[in-house]
């Protein structure tokens, strides 16, 4: 006699609100594109800074010198905190807690990151701007994961 699985019809799985399913694809956009630049740039850095300083030139674009100035590395690890972004969202996705954890974290090494790399006073208004906003808004999904 084969044992067979029973499932209680009176169980219901959870189920994903709209709103953190947005927020999931608009994060597996922002961040895979920054992790498919990250990895270009730091795979091409050398073509990246002639090309780069030339748009800068022609089209009269202010601060893409610090970025050609700065050490090939930032990319590499900036390509892995926005991988850690994803993965974050992924557990979200999955309605898992500790995706919001991974995913909070991921984005205070952001902001962290370039103050590190470039040797910059503080964090960028921009950065903390974009990271807080996601993270309360993740944040208002937090009932709905286990």
């Amino acid at each position: 006699m084969e044992d067979q699985i029973q499932s209680n019809p009176l169980e219901t799985t959870p189920q994903k609100p709209k709103f953190l399913t947005i927020l999931c694809i608009l994060t597996f956009i922002g961040s895979g594109m920054n992790v498919i630049s990250g990895s270009l740039i730091f795979l091409f850095f050398d073509a990246f800074k002639v090309v780069a300083a030339e748009m800068a030139k022609t089209f009269n674009l202010p601060g893409v010198d610090m970025l050609t100035e700065g050490p090939r590395l930032f990319f590499a690890v900036s390509a892995l905190i926005y991988a850690g972004s994803i993965a974050g969202a992924i557990l979200m996705w999955q309605l898992r807690k500790i995706g919001f954890h991974v995913y909070t974290i991921s984005q205070i090494l952001l902001v962290v990151a370039p103050m590190y790399f470039y040797k910059l006073p503080g964090p960028g208004i921009t950065d903390i701007l974009f990271a807080g906003v996601f993270v309360f808004l993740y944040s208002t999904n937090l009932k709905a994961m286990s």
